[in-house]
């Protein structure tokens, strides 16, 4: 448990340092609901305090972007008006505490986040580190893990086509679990999050709010995990595959009706985070009436309410002209929609509670002036890990063959992708063991069984295809090396299929930042992911850390994930 001694900002993450910057932005001490909403503002999982100068070494721009790092989800022109929107993020703090929870909530966010620019999510990859499959604990983590995307994925009716898996020591304590989606949308109606029109209303629709997830982000995902994680179950989210149907499909008509001028999903640090970011985004200020929100529990307090990470909610602005259409296609879908805000000119976040007003902050304080750190980046003069161990001894040719197709990192993944869906939605050309990467027809091309070798396509963009790639052992001998070897890896398992890449995106996952070897880990590993992405010309159109994977028996290998999208001619000719 954490220890009652420290003050109450250093329990929330915030340094000391930081919580004088506070007081001076504020030039009052927070109260209890300003201290919430800037400890997980200025927590590493939101501020991204030790990444965000890496990142902006990135290539970020190419012909095709049409939507890049900063939004929801990135996204590129795929023809046809057409545009692909995908992402990936992680969910390992979570999933490593409640497996089946922390899994499947990763699935339902980062389906949110594909649907809040206005795209249908079409398909869903993962890529998973356990450490080795003996182990009861990475057994458990395993089985949970995979059941909770599984029954995310198919109850939503989202097909999850493709992933990867793998077994190492490394990942026994501090499993990783990186979510990828894909959506589709026309082009034109891909919506922005920034708040926009003084007098406009603050929206907030979806499933009601309860106090799972509180302290999420700042509590699980920007700190190193220890031994009292059962203590943190109560921060781990709940997820509703059923919930986000209604809300996805109620999200997309409030689009196609263009009843919106912006929508943001609700996820780490909730209505803080979404409420914040779209006034930053807009320029302008939002207030909040706390005790408008419709709560699934009795007495939750103001600063509960705004930090509550309850899943399967939504937060847009509309035009008060427009109130009543919003709410009848609320109504039509069985989801909440109320009114809890209005968007103003004074650049402040204000939280009220009925008539009480309960906090006031700058905007800017609270989404610009965190404090970002330089790291300390020092090559190690030893060995950071432990050698693997061998799979085989010097055997015959047979048996050495026998226990390669046995090691966990070589044999089929079978039993684990039987478990999901990927046929769902009728789009798809190439599953799982099927090629390197997952096709998917898009409107236009023949449907998959139409598909036979040597036909000619229809339509402008036949298909897409989609890979996840990584592999945290050979960053670990070389963060440089290994990182360019994902990149390459993922563009070459499109071209197996005919793919020519289009963007990527990233989820970088390493142990704690403030170590120098970890520093130097990261630094080098985003060096190879940039240089890279110059070299094949594939923009990187936007991304998630992970940070502080590690417990006290040490650090992950440092584990580069990236997702690639690529587009082919005829996917009836995809290897």
């Amino acid at each position: 448990m954490v220890s009652r001694s420290l003050p109450r900002w250093r329990e929330l993450g915030l340094t000391d340092a930081e919580y004088e910057l506070i007081c001076s932005k504020l030039d009052a001490e927070p109260n209890e609901v300003e201290l919430a909403v800037f400890s997980l503002l200025w927590s590493e999982h939101c501020a991204y305090k030790h990444s965000k100068k890496l990142l902006r070494t990135l290539p970020t721009e190419g012909p095709r972007v049409v939507m890049g790092p900063g939004e929801n989800a990135g996204a590129v022109d795929v023809g046809g008006g057409l545009a692909v929107a995908f992402k990936v993020e992680s969910h390992n703090h979570p999933s490593a505490v409640e497996p089946f929870q922390g899994a499947a909530t990763g699935v339902g966010g980062i389906l949110r986040d594909i649907f809040a620019i206005g795209a249908r999510p079409i398909a869903v990859l993962d890529s998973l580190r356990f450490g080795e499959p003996g182990s009861a604990r990475s057994r458990y983590l395993l089985d949970r893990a995979v059941a909770g995307i599984g029954h995310y994925g198919n109850s939503i009716g989202v097909p999850t086509v493709g992933g990867e898996v793998y077994f190492e020591g490394p990942y026994e304590q501090n499993c990783l679990v990186n979510a990828m989606a894909l959506g589709l949308a026309p082009a034109e109606q891909l919506i922005r999050s920034a708040a926009a029109g003084v007098g406009n209303v603050v929206v907030l629709f979806g499933a009601s709010t309860g106090r799972d997830g509180i302290g999420g982000a700042s509590v699980l995902a920007s700190a190193e995990l220890g031994e009292d994680d059962a203590s943190k179950r109560p921060t781990v989210q709940v997820g509703d595959p059923f919930e986000e149907k209604k809300l996805l499909e109620c999200s997309l008509e409030l689009l196609d009706l263009g009843l919106l001028v912006a929508l943001q999903d609700l996820g780490a640090a909730g209505l803080t985070s979404s409420s914040a970011e779209m006034a930053s985004k807009g320029e302008v200020g939002v207030d909040l009436d706390v005790a408008r929100v419709p709560l699934r529990e009795a007495g939750m307090k103001p600063f509960e309410i705004m930090i509550s990470e309850s899943q399967e909610r939504m937060l847009c602005v509309v035009e008060p002209a427009r109130m009543d259409d919003v709410l009848a296609v609320c109504e039509k879908w069985e989801v909440h929609g109320t009114a809890i805000g209005t968007v103003t000119d004074t650049r402040r976040l204000r939280v009220f509670a009925g008539d009480e007003l309960v906090g006031d902050m700058p905007v800017e304080a609270l989404v610009d002036d965190c404090p970002l750190y330089d790291l300390a980046p020092e090559r190690p003069t030893a060995p950071l890990y432990p050698d693997p161990p061998r799979v085989l001894e010097a055997t015959g040719p047979r048996e050495v063959l026998l226990a390669l197709l046995a090691a966990p990192n070589i044999a089929s993944r079978r039993p684990l992708f039987e478990q999901y869906d990927c046929l769902v939605q009728s789009r798809t050309v190439r599953r799982p063991e099927q090629a390197d990467a997952a096709v998917l027809a898009l409107p236009g091309a023949p449907t998959p069984a139409a598909s036979v070798p040597g036909s000619s396509s229809v339509g402008s963009v036949p298909a897409i295809a989609v890979s996840i790639d990584g592999s945290g052992r050979r960053v670990a001998c070389d963060p440089y090396t290994g990182a360019v070897e994902a990149v390459l890896e993922c563009s070459a398992n499109l071209a197996c299929v005919g793919a020519e890449p289009l963007g990527l995106t990233n989820c970088l996952n390493f142990g704690n930042p403030e170590k120098p070897h970890v520093a130097w880990q990261l630094t080098e590993a985003v060096r190879g992911l940039a240089d890279a992405c110059r070299a094949l010309e594939v923009p990187v159109v936007g991304g998630n850390v992970s940070l502080y994977n590690e417990t006290g028996g040490g650090p992950i290998y440092p584990t580069p994930v990236v997702g690639m999208v690529g587009e082919l001619p005829d996917p009836a000719r995809a290897g």
